[in-house]
């Protein structure tokens, strides 16, 4: 890594934030509104290491948040880097910021998950930055390891390095040793302060259980309670300052640990709890009263605008490493791999030939014609559940990166939905081929070959697997757990086959303005499809008897569907752009900024 040019100063004054801290939910109106954060000062230069102290509910992520410029809810004060004020767009060219839920793409490599993620962020990424990375943060030995069987700790390293690969000017990170072991923490904060002075980048974490052994790497410290600041300032004048107050830190004691006590209410007991709080607001008080912060040090500081370090990469760019991204995990060799490959093209070929162990040697009888007329509904059912447990098993992941990313700024949403379905409607394409050729002979006599009623089966197997992948990226959007997703798009996808395919009940049976409705489903035209397929074009062998009925196709599916002809045309045509239509509207769709209630669902 580069050392950074110039000397570099993010401050904060005078920060006051109030946020919705008992959300009532996106359908229950707004929540209770606290005072967060209240009059909160701080500075960092490059090169040093600060850590906000606080136990929960004190304020730090708020106050990384507010800095980050991602936070919820409305900011007083300044918050300026080297003087300018320090914007959303500023902040993610020139800043980085790390939190707790870091999303990795599984089947990918240490090496690979660095080369891909900051080339997007804009700027060429040469192999030896990756590889310095790498040995900085103790990760070369597992370079070539796949992200999924990292341990807590190279997880978290990694996340760090996939911001420290920009060479960001002040480095954000939200509680980085919470779940390490008391060795791994160690480690994690003594790469931080190295890389903080070899790199001159300047960081700022937040802690809540801080040891002693990280206390000599930490430059300066914040102690937070209740979004008061009880001490802003270097850790050495930290103890002289307490000392001075007349709390001065007994031999032996960690002191991050006593001044944090110091500044943490006790609430085991009503008494204890009026006495800390009032220490406390007794303590932030005389803070506030002997370090002001005057009008002249605000203007004076550095006035120069900050150079923005990379241009905004274009959006072919982002979408080529997306891409790469996806096929690189779809192709990658272990579990994963073979998964994603697997429901991208074995899964609905296996489904259409579980259905030669039921419906063989059909015949064209009006018996017959019923059960033909279940198999066309097993294979819209089947074709829409392929969809649905392909999307819901390999879309989730990267909706949750998408919603990660998307505080950075990296890329919108149809940038990621052109990608994502620049790989997967090529393989359901396939997939719907080998799903043809399986379930083929059972819809027609196998004398039969004709090259053009194999597209219209092509065309209802590929467009139903389709639809039911872009409704479950719909839902997927909104909707956190992913078989929460799956139950609401199935329901959907059973009314409309009970109403609109013609196998569940005829359409004698529905009411005329019902009738009309099914015509905006695509149920309707695949099955239509599949019923022309398996009648219309089938040359019938029955004889009519005192037993044996021998309908007519065009009787029977004028009774089921209400078309004694359909339009094959039509059908193709209104099938292809249900599909192509819905993944066009969830390009559009996820344009759209989400409500609070679903981003923070994303978030925790």
């Amino acid at each position: 890594m580069k050392m950074i040019g110039s000397d570099y100063v993010l401050e904060a004054h005078n920060i006051f934030h109030t946020t919705e801290v008992d959300g009532g939910g996106c359908f229950n109106g707004a929540g209770n509104s606290a005072l967060v954060l209240k009059g909160v000062n701080l500075t960092v230069h490059s090169g040093e290491v600060m850590a906000i102290l606080g136990s929960k509910g004190s304020g730090k992520r708020a106050l990384l948040d507010v800095i980050a410029r991602r936070a919820d809810g409305a900011t007083r004060g300044q918050v300026l880097l080297n003087g300018s004020p320090l914007s959303k767009a500023l902040f993610q060219q020139r800043c980085g910021y790390v939190t707790q839920s870091c999303t990795f793409v599984p089947g990918l490599t240490v090496a690979q998950t660095l080369h891909y993620t900051p080339t997007i962020l804009g700027g060429y990424l040469k192999s030896s930055k990756v590889r310095q990375v790498l040995a900085d943060l103790a990760l070369s030995q597992v370079a070539h390891k796949r992200v999924e069987y990292l341990n807590i700790s190279e997880a978290r390293r990694l996340a760090i390095g996939i911001q420290l690969v920009r060479d960001p000017v002040m480095l954000l990170l939200d509680e980085p040793t919470q779940g390490l072991d008391p060795l791994s923490a160690y480690l994690l904060i003594s790469i931080l302060s190295n890389t903080a002075k070899k790199t001159g980048c300047g960081i700022l974490l937040s802690l809540e259980k801080p040891r002693s052994d990280v206390f000599p790497f930490l430059d300066r410290a914040l102690f937070l309670c209740l979004g008061g600041v009880v001490y802003s300032g270097g850790t050495r004048a930290m103890l002289e300052y307490f000392h001075a107050i007349g709390f001065p830190c007994p031999q032996l004691e960690n002191p991050l640990m006593y001044y944090l006590c110091l500044s943490t209410v006790d609430r085991r007991s009503r008494d204890r709890f009026l006495e800390s709080s009032q220490q406390i607001e007794a303590l932030v008080e005389r803070f506030s009263r002997e370090t002001p912060i005057s009008d002249a040090s605000l203007n004076n500081m550095g006035s120069g605008k900050v150079p923005l370090a990379y241009g905004k990469p274009g959006e072919l760019k982002v979408w080529i490493m997306l891409y790469l991204k996806l096929l690189a995990s779809t192709f990658s060799c272990g579990v994963v791999g073979m998964k994603t490959l697997f429901l991208r093209l074995l899964v609905l070929p296996i489904a259409m030939a579980i259905l030669w162990a039921f419906y063989t040697n059909l015949g064209d009888d009006a018996s017959g014609f019923f059960t033909r007329n279940g198999l066309i509904l097993n294979i819209l059912g089947l074709s829409y559940g392929c969809g649905i447990l392909a999307t819901i098993s390999l879309f989730p992941i990267w909706r949750k990166k998408f919603s990660q990313d998307t505080p950075e700024g990296l890329y919108s949403g149809t940038t990621l939905l052109v990608a994502y379905n620049s790989v997967s409607i090529p393989f359901s394409a396939v997939s719907a081929v080998l799903a043809s050729c399986v379930v083929y002979p059972l819809l027609l006599d196998t004398k039969f070959n004709n090259g053009t009623v194999f597209a219209y089966l092509f065309v209802a197997l590929w467009s139903s697997f389709v639809l039911a992948e872009q409704m479950s990226i719909s839902f997927l959007l909104v909707v956190k757990v992913p078989f929460n997703a799956a139950i609401a798009v199935t329901y959907v996808l059973v009314i409309s086959i009970a109403l609109a395919s013609g196998t569940v009940r005829s359409f004698k049976g529905l009411q005329p303005w019902l009738q009309d409705n099914t015509k905006g489903t695509h149920t309707r035209y695949a099955s239509s499809l599949l019923h022309s397929i398996a009648f219309q074009t089938r040359k019938l062998n029955c004889t009519p008897t005192a037993s044996v009925i021998c309908p007519k196709p065009a009787d029977f599916m004028h009774e089921r569907l209400g078309l004694p002809d359909p339009d094959e045309t039509i059908d193709v045509a209104a099938s292809c752009a249900f599909a192509v239509g819905l993944a066009a509207f969830n390009m559009l769709l996820y344009l759209f900024p989400m409500p609070r209630c679903v981003r923070q669902k994303f978030k925790d």
